[in-house]
């Protein structure tokens, strides 16, 4: 409690301490490919929320996002990234803050799959072996065919970092198509 002698409450220290993680490291100068620009971002993102997992929850509003001056300067380094594609500014936001999205969507998805190991003891294998019984039940259900193509052949676990992979590789296609760029 003698902390918030120092700071007015959660939201401040919170914010101060988003700020500080922000600040750690720089992303340097940015390359002169886009692509690279941006695909630079995301995984310098991906290591601070590797580093920092309750960052995913502290800076979670897009729509209400805090005074943070090191965060304010990742946006402003990936806009530099997006300068001259004669987009307009708020479309090179939305292309900022889609991977953002991305990488701290999985970042929570990976905190909260911590979470559930500290409260089950249990792995994400070992889950899945608990509970096979209901999900052989709704799969013999037949409601579900295309679900069940998934486990005909092989083994399949949803893998954070392949999914990183490729929503990252279709968000940077996706940008390549909208400024006119043929090369990765």
């Amino acid at each position: 409690m003698a902390l918030y002698r120092h700071v007015p409450g959660k939201t401040e220290l919170v914010r101060l301490m988003s700020d500080e993680v922000f600040g750690e490291r720089r992303l340097g100068a940015a390359p002169h490919n886009r692509r690279s620009g941006l695909e630079l971002s995301a995984r310098w993102l991906r290591s601070v929320y590797g580093r920092h997992p309750w960052m995913a929850q502290a800076v979670a509003s897009f729509t209400r996002p805090t005074a943070s001056p090191h965060a304010m300067r990742y946006t402003e380094w990936v806009l530099h990234v997006l300068a001259g594609t004669g987009l307009p500014p708020y479309t090179k936001l939305h292309i900022h803050v889609t991977p953002f999205a991305h990488v701290q969507g999985l970042a929570m998805t990976g905190d909260m799959e911590i979470q559930a190991r500290q409260d089950t003891g249990l792995s994400a294998a070992e889950w899945m072996v608990r509970n096979e019984t209901q999900f052989d039940a709704i799969s013999a259900s037949g409601d579900c065919p295309f679900l069940n193509l998934l486990f005909e052949h092989d083994e399949f676990a949803l893998d954070l970092d392949e999914l990183f992979e490729f929503g990252l590789r279709r968000t940077l296609d996706g940008v390549a198509m909208m400024t006119g760029e043929t090369s990765a």
